[in-house]
């Protein structure tokens, strides 16, 4: 009986993390259906870029994001909004100029 519990912990522990949604809306329109930054594929819909990856770095994520988008409104992981604090943070990453591609359309 008691080794139960023991599997079942043990089969939790190796059960595969599984991948997180990403969002990001720039404050600048979108031009570019898709980007490729770190190790996630931005995908535009509607106007906020979506993606999906088994990491867990929210901020290194959102970074790499503004560094191709932008500076970002609103970043969220499975739903929940970035603190402040962080986007603040990952903001800072973001190019003072918009990139070439959103200065293009304007």
């Amino acid at each position: 009986m008691r080794r139960l519990p023991i599997l079942l912990a043990a089969i939790a522990l190796a059960a595969p993390a599984s991948a997180a949604t990403y969002a990001g809306r720039p404050a600048a329109a979108g031009a570019e259906a898709k980007l490729v930054a770190r190790d996630i594929i931005w995908t535009l819909s509607g106007d906020s870029y979506r993606g999906q990856t088994e990491t867990s770095r929210p901020l290194v994520l959102c970074q790499s994001l503004a560094k191709r988008a932008g500076r970002l409104d609103i970043f969220t992981v499975n739903g929940k909004a970035l603190a402040e604090a962080d986007l603040a943070k990952c903001n800072a990453a973001a190019p003072a100029a918009p990139p070439a591609a959103l200065a293009e359309a304007e």
